[in-house]
């Protein structure tokens, strides 16, 4: 009798990794949980049937990560971003990227007085904690890349002074992939600095009828009021850390990352921070929906906004039409789960 080859698993997890005994994630899991469901609920006001990009927005949060937004127009790229901040009673700042926007404007500047005597820094928008970068790819390379020491080290150097950014820091960043005129494409290494990239897509006929109505009342965006802090957040962020993700789990990661840079359509895999952002978000998720330990199902959720951006692709993808989407959904249905320990 010929062998029968069971097809490659999908979402398969909660017998696949065995979970340490049963203990909270700590002292302030209570703390997460009450916090996580007032900012879901308040963001669920606003973004109407798409409960998953809330959960991974958080998780993104409480990874202390960076989130881009990409989609068509009018879906609530902004309004996911605003929203949040609106949730959070913390330094948030809207910068519109635009063709004309200077480096200066997003970092800040040094003003000289007293013919060079004395200086001060006039410290920019980006000093913040949550920082909305507002479609992005409007503004030119040079201003896109005023960001990239922001988010990599949480510092601004400005004529060779470097500065502390407060913590949190998060930066939001909108994007919209269609419209290439007029545009420049986030390079390789700006990508690489987000941690997940979402995309909201449109709602289903009930949802959108039911934000219809809704709209025609008010603006639930004016409604929203802060259900916590920066500091808070910043306390979450660290008890996060406390997630237990199995040995099992991280080879399991590795293998993810790993095959990307071995597909053959596939000319720049995942980079090792890309690796580091996938667990740390893994452990945010399981935080949230109340767990104390990583499953297999939280890092699958979560491999396609982690790892899709970051891939660049050889010209066959191209040519075969195959997107970053389908690679990554590939690389997760061939990659074996981890077994027992």
């Amino acid at each position: 009798m010929a062998a029968v080859t069971e097809p490659a698993p999908t979402r398969r997890t909660r017998h696949h990794v065995a979970a340490p005994e049963a203990s909270p994630i700590s002292a302030d899991a209570a703390l997460l949980s009450t916090t996580v469901d007032r900012v879901r609920t308040g963001m669920a006001s606003v973004i109407t049937g798409h409960p998953d990009v809330v959960d991974t927005t958080i998780a993104v949060i409480l990874a202390q990560g960076h989130l881009l937004i990409e989609d068509v127009p009018g879906v609530g790229k902004t309004t996911l971003a605003k929203a949040l901040g609106k949730l959070i009673d913390a330094q948030v700042r809207r910068i519109q990227f635009t063709p004309d926007l200077l480096p200066s404007d997003v970092t800040g500047v040094t003003i000289f007085h007293d013919a060079g005597a004395q200086t001060s820094f006039h410290p920019g928008p980006v000093f913040a904690n949550i920082v909305i970068a507002d479609e992005i790819n409007r503004a030119s390379p040079k201003a896109q890349s005023a960001l990239l020491e922001c988010m990599a080290e949480r510092q601004v150097t400005v004529d060779g002074v470097t500065h502390q950014l407060p913590r949190p820091f998060v930066v939001m960043a909108t994007q919209n992939p269609i419209e290439m005129e007029g545009t420049y494409p986030l390079p390789e290494a700006q990508r690489d600095r987000f941690t997940a990239r979402l995309e909201i897509g449109y709602p289903d006929f009930a949802d959108e009828y039911r934000m219809l109505e809704q709209r025609e009342v008010s603006d639930p965006l004016d409604s929203l009021s802060p259900v916590t802090d920066a500091a808070t957040l910043d306390a979450l962020s660290d008890v996060v850390r406390d997630v237990y993700l199995a040995p099992g789990l991280k080879r399991y990661v590795l293998s993810l990352v790993a095959a990307t840079r071995q597909h053959p359509l596939v000319r720049v895999g995942a980079s090792p921070r890309a690796t580091l952002q996938l667990a740390r978000v893994a452990r945010a998720l399981a935080a949230i929906q109340g767990r104390s330990f990583v499953l297999p199902d939280d890092v699958q959720q979560l491999a396609l906004p982690v790892l899709a951006h970051r891939l660049v692709l050889g010209p066959q993808a191209r040519a075969e039409g195959t997107t970053a989407t389908e690679i990554v959904q590939q690389v997760v249905a061939a990659t074996a789960l981890p077994q027992p320990e």
